[in-house]
């Protein structure tokens, strides 16, 4: 089920992807995207305030007041308050779909998960508890389902739902106590959206320029040609005959019609432990994390800068070597993804005695496991344009290269693990004519940075750098889906083709004019 999910979300995604750009593509900021409406919540909310009056009568009054009175200016702040509320349930809903059907949720990224679900509980706090603040008829059936729900539980002294029995059980302190909550649950909102991102190097909390101004700009149109509106004002003395629902945050209360208070908590409370123990459900199997060989480590800091999940710190040295520092990793954040190897500037294959050892590595994918891995899949290799693929774990299907003279495939846990001396190594020593890498969707790397130090890497604008002797037209990257086989099957095919004709070139030159080709 997960996978046809996924291909339906890759589908979608490339129609994007073709209207707005990789860059922009909305499917892929909605991490971002949620922010963005946050902060329009918040800006928009704060404006609303100051015109907001507590009381019975007085909060419907000034909210009305707000809407028509103001409708240049608090008409439209209050539907942007309310439109931006709708998008960011909707954003955070893909977001958690998505990371699901990518599986970017087990492992190490619980914390990310976890922390998401129990965001998910103040969003829909903040939002059901400004829905009370209008008072007008939908308010009124909000409120009275909720204090029914609550009675359901049996958790206070008496009945919360009398309250609600008429016009003179209510008081003014109600809407005191309402304020007090819907700001209390968006600091405490902003605050778990902090904690959720703590484990990420360079987490995305900023859309694009464009993308941010594209979407507020419909978001004001739709407050422009469908402005918010109250219902018509409270009366606890009738039952409001007909109301309209916002189906993003009020969708289960009509269930109240069909089920019982405690089927719902008991689907609420169910659905909520279930999410939150989804990453050890089924058990995912257990990798291996990074490890620290101090012989080779300097204590330089790259990998430190470069871990997508800042797994990795430095510390004191220990093993009284002349270096200040060393490298320290901790297990319970790391992926396993092994960018870390990537960024180490003793991962070379170039040593002429001894095995190869990074000062960090995977213990399942070490430095010298790779070269063997290199050496074997090189020697299949036959005739010119040879290349030697490399794809990882969120990467396309590449299954149609296997088993062909001129290509060869290494999958790693992520692009970003290979040294750039490798590429060096591989393209020097000619044990491949060129290198292709089969990477994941543009700007959507499974490990969201492996790529992009790749890339950087190889254009020398973040160490370590690919030598400046390696020709870069025997490089090339594909970043497909798994849905992009086709694409990539074109590409690569196409560059076969270049690599044939450098080969062809090449072989047609004198020895001596043979530069960046030689041995290392």
């Amino acid at each position: 089920m997960r996978k046809q999910l996924r291909t339906g979300f890759e589908y979608i995604e490339r129609g994007f992807d073709a209207a707005f750009t990789p860059q922009w593509n909305p499917l892929l900021q909605l991490g971002a995207l949620g922010w963005f409406f946050y902060w329009i919540v918040v800006v928009t909310g704060i404006y609303l305030y100051i015109f907001f009056d507590t009381g019975i009568f007085d909060a419907y009054d000034s909210v009305e007041r707000l809407t028509h009175e103001q409708w240049y200016i608090g008409g439209v702040m209050r539907s942007l308050h309310r439109y931006a509320s709708d998008a960011m349930i909707i954003v955070v809903f893909l977001h958690v779909l998505r990371e699901f059907v990518m599986d970017r949720f087990r492992g190490k990224r619980w914390f990310a998960w976890v922390t998401g679900v129990a965001l998910l509980w103040l969003i829909y706090a903040s939002g059901i508890s400004g829905y009370w603040m209008v008072w007008d008829k939908l308010a009124q059936y909000v409120a009275v389902g909720t204090a029914e729900w609550f009675d359901a539980l049996g958790i206070f002294g008496k009945p919360i739902s009398r309250d609600f029995l008429n016009e003179s059980t209510l008081s003014s302190r109600f809407f005191t106590l309402l304020i007090f909550i819907h700001i209390a649950a968006p600091l405490l909102l902003l605050f778990g959206m902090w904690i959720h991102i703590q484990r990420q190097t360079k987490p995305k909390v900023n859309p694009p320029i464009g993308l941010a101004a594209g979407t507020f700009a419909m978001l004001l149109a739709v407050s422009f040609l469908s402005p918010a509106v109250s219902q018509g004002r409270a009366n606890l003395d009738e039952v409001p005959a007909t109301i309209g629902i916002d189906w993003f945050y009020l969708f289960i209360y009509p269930l109240r019609d069909h089920y019982s208070s405690m089927m719902l908590w008991g689907f609420i409370i169910g659905g909520t432990i279930l999410m939150g123990v989804l990453p050890w459900l089924p058990p995912a199997k257990k990798k291996q994390v990074a490890e620290v060989n101090l012989e080779n480590c300097n204590g330089c800091g790259r990998c430190v800068s470069d871990c997508p999940t800042s797994a990795v710190d430095l510390a004191p040295r220990t093993d009284g070597l002349n270096y200040e520092q060393q490298a320290v990793v901790n297990p319970n954040v790391c992926t396993s993804c092994g960018i870390c190897m990537g960024a180490c500037p003793t991962a070379t294959p170039f040593r002429r005695t001894g095995n190869a050892s990074a000062g960090i590595e995977l213990p399942d994918h070490t430095l010298e496991q790779l070269k063997s891995r290199v050496l074997e899949q090189a020697e299949k290799l036959t005739g010119p344009g040879t290349m030697l693929v490399f794809t990882c774990d969120g990467g396309p299907d590449v299954t149609f290269l296997e088993n062909r003279s001129d290509a060869a495939v290494i999958s790693l846990p992520c692009i970003g693990m290979l040294p750039p001396p490798f590429m060096d190594y591989i393209i020097s020593r000619r044990y491949a004519s060129g290198i292709l890498f089969a990477a994941c969707r543009e700007i959507d790397c499974h490990y969201r940075l492996g790529m992009r130090w790749t890339d950087q890497r190889i254009n020398r604008t973040r160490d370590p750098y690919l030598r400046n002797r390696t020709p870069r037209d025997r490089i090339k990257t594909c970043r497909c889906g798994i849905t992009e086989t086709k694409r990539l099957a074109a590409e690569a095919e196409e560059f076969r083709k270049h690599l044939l004709e450098l080969d062809l070139a090449q072989q047609a030159k004198p020895v001596t004019e043979e530069k960046g080709f030689a041995d290392g």
